[in-house]
C-alpha cells in the first residue's frame, strides 16, 4: 500500500477543484441515480459503472474515480481537477497512472453530515479491492462512525482527545478548536491529517501510540472513542485488521477504556465510545460493564446503553464477512469456526454492542448510574444534543429534593404523544402510554395519575399543585401521591418527556 503523503498545497488544490467541480452526495446520486445509489450501498459498483458509461462530465469522472475507485483516463481525471491533476493525486498517494489511466489507490467520498458535508480520504473499499481487504486498511465513513458522530455532544469544550482516529471523522466532528488525535497506525493518521487539510480543519494534531500511552499526563474535556472493539480470536490464520482489531483478547480493548480513561478526564469531562461486551457463564453482559466502572481508580459517572446482542455464530459471521470473505468461498468456514472456538474457550453465550457514555465526578462523588438495553429505533433529530440536555437535566435533578422539585414546573416536550388502549366496550383505558418520537424513542408506560400530570404540564402550575388537584380529583391522599410521583416525575425529566420551564 502506498504511503499517503498529505502535502497542504496539493491538498488545498483538491479541495478547490472539488468545490469547483460540485463533487457532493447529492450530485453523485443525481448522477448515477437511485437504484444505482442503493446498490452502491449494498457494496455493488456494477448499476454506478453502467449509469458512468460515456459520462464525461467532472462529477461522472470523480464518481468513477475517487467515489468507486475504478479506473478512469488521465485526460478526464486532468479535466476535473484542473488544479490538482493526475500527477497530484499520485503525490498524494492517492492513485497510480498506469497505460494512460489513473488507477485509484485510495478513495475521496463525500460525506453528508447533519449541518454540512465532508470529503473522506480512506483506503479502497471492498467492493474496489474486489475480495479480503489488507489487514493495514484505514477504513471510511461507516455505521459506526456515524453512529458516534451523531452522540457527540455538541458543546464546545476546550481540548478533545479521538482515541483510535481511523481516518479522522470524530476528530473533524469533535466541538473544540483543540483535537489530539491518537492511533497505532501511522498510515490512518496520514488519513487524518489529509481529511483535516480537505474540509479545511484546523487544530487536530496526530500521535501515534496504542491506548492512553500517547497522552499519558494530559487531561481533556472530551474523549471520544471509535475503538478498534472488534472480538478477534487470537489464533494463526485470522487476519487481524488494523481498524476493528486492538489485538487483544475478548472485550479487554473496551474494559481497558473504562478503566482508564478517568485518568485523561478532567474534571466534568466526558468520554464517549461504542464498545463490545462478552456474556459469560450465565453472568449478564451489562453487569461486566458495571464491574469495569467500579474499577475505575478515578469515580466516573455512567450512562451505558447496550443495542443489540448477537449470539457468536451471529457474531463471527458478520465480522468474517466484513474482512471480505464471503459465505461459501474459501476459508469461510474454518474462520467461522476458529471464532466460535475463541468463544466457547471463555463460556461466551452473547456479545452485546452499545454506546458508553462515561463522566468524571466533578465532586468526585459519582451521582449517575444507568445501565439500560433501548433496542427500538431511534427517533429522528440528534443523539448527541438529546444526551447533553439529558445530563443538564440529571445535574440539576440531583441538587433538588423533593421540596424543591414539588415547587419546580415544567412543560411537555414536542415530540412527546400520548396513546391510550382500551378493552372493547370499557370506558377506562388499560394502559396509558407516553411515547418519544426524537431522541431515544422510549415508550413508557403511565397510570392515570402520571398521565394527568404530565397532560397538564404546561408551565404554568407547579408539580406540588399539581399532584395536590390531582389527588382531590382521584379522592386519594396527596402525600402518598407525591411520594410514588415524584421519582417518576424525576425520571421523565431525565429522559426528556418533560422540561424544566
Amino acid at each position: 500500500m502506498p504511503e499517503i503523503t498529505p502535502t497542504p498545497d496539493i491538498v488545498a488544490s483538491l479541495r478547490a477543484d472539488l468545490l469547483e467541480a460540485g463533487y457532493t452526495s447529492s450530485a453523485v446520486r443525481d448522477t448515477w441515480g437511485a437504484l444505482a445509489d442503493e446498490a452502491v450501498g449494498h457494496g455493488l459498483r456494477g448499476p454506478a459503472l453502467a449509469a458512468l458509461a460515456g459520462a464525461t462530465e467532472p462529477v461522472a469522472t470523480l464518481a468513477r474515480a475517487l467515489f468507486l475507485g475504478s479506473p478512469a483516463a488521465v485526460a478526464s481525471v486532468d479535466a476535473a481537477l484542473p488544479r490538482t491533476g493526475s500527477a497530484g493525486l499520485v503525490a498524494l498517494g492517492l492513485a497510480e497512472v498506469t497505460a494512460g489511466e489513473v488507477v485509484p489507490l485510495a478513495l475521496v467520498r463525500p460525506q453528508e453530515y447533519t449541518g454540512g458535508e465532508w470529503w473522506i480520504a480512506s483506503d479502497l473499499d471492498e467492493a474496489a479491492v474486489g475480495g479480503a481487504l489488507p489487514t493495514a486498511h484505514v477504513l471510511g465513513v461507516g455505521g459506526a462512525s456515524l453512529t458516534l458522530a451523531g452522540l457527540q455532544l455538541p458543546t464546545p469544550v476546550a481540548r478533545v482527545l479521538d482515541l483510535g482516529a481511523g481516518c479522522g471523522i470524530q476528530a473533524l466532528r469533535s466541538a473544540s478548536d483543540t483535537v489530539v488525535a491518537t492511533d497505532i497506525s501511522e498510515r490512518a493518521l496520514a488519513f487524518t491529517r489529509l481529511n483535516a487539510l480537505l474540509n479545511d480543519r484546523r487544530g487536530i494534531e496526530t500521535r501515534l501510540g496504542s491506548l492512553f500511552d500517547p497522552v499519558a499526563g494530559e487531561e481533556f474535556d472530551r474523549v471520544v472513542s471509535n475503538p478498534p472493539f472488534v472480538i478477534t480470536p487470537r489464533v494463526a490464520g485470522v487476519p487481524a485488521y488494523e481498524y476493528r482489531d486492538a489485538g487483544l483478547a475478548g472485550d479487554e480493548l473496551v474494559r481497558a477504556f473504562v478503566t482508564g480513561v478517568g485518568a485523561v478526564l478532567a474534571p466534568g469531562g466526558v468520554a464517549q465510545l461504542l464498545g463490545n461486551w462478552e456474556y459469560r457463564g450465565g453472568e449478564d453482559g451489562l453487569d461486566r460493564v458495571r464491574a469495569w466502572v467500579d474499577a475505575s481508580p478515578v469515580p466516573l459517572d455512567a450512562w451505558i446503553i447496550e443495542r443489540e446482542q448477537l449470539d457468536p455464530l451471529a457474531y463471527a459471521e458478520l465480522w468474517v464477512r466484513d474482512g471480505g470473505t464471503a459465505p461459501g468461498t474459501a476459508g469461510y468456514a474454518a474462520l467461522v469456526e476458529a471464532w466460535l472456538a475463541d468463544f466457547a474457550a471463555r463460556e461466551v453465550t452473547a456479545i452485546g454492542f452499545g454506546y458508553l457514555l462515561l463522566r468524571r465526578a466533578a465532586s468526585g462523588t459519582p451521582t449517575l448510574r444507568r445501565f439500560e438495553r433501548i433496542v427500538q429505533p431511534l427517533g429522528d433529530g440528534s443523539l448527541g444534543t438529546h444526551l447533553a440536555e439529558a445530563l443538564a437535566a440529571h445535574d440539576r435533578l440531583t441538587v433538588l429534593d423533593d421540596d424543591a422539585l414539588a415547587a419546580a414546573t415544567f412543560v411537555v416536550a414536542g415530540d412527546v404523544t400520548e396513546a391510550r388502549h382500551h378493552l372493547p366496550g370499557a370506558e377506562a383505558p388499560s394502559v396509558i402510554e407516553l411515547r418519544q418520537g426524537g431522541a431515544l424513542s422510549r415508550t413508557i408506560e403511565v397510570d392515570p395519575a402520571l398521565a394527568a400530570l404530565v397532560g397538564a404540564s404546561d408551565g404554568d402550575l407547579s408539580v406540588g399543585a399539581l399532584v395536590g388537584a390531582i389527588a382531590q380529583l382521584l379522592d386519594v391522599d396527596a402525600t402518598a401521591l407525591a411520594a410514588d410521583v415524584l421519582p417518576r416525575v424525576r425520571e421523565l425529566v431525565f429522559t426528556g418527556f418533560l422540561r424544566f420551564t
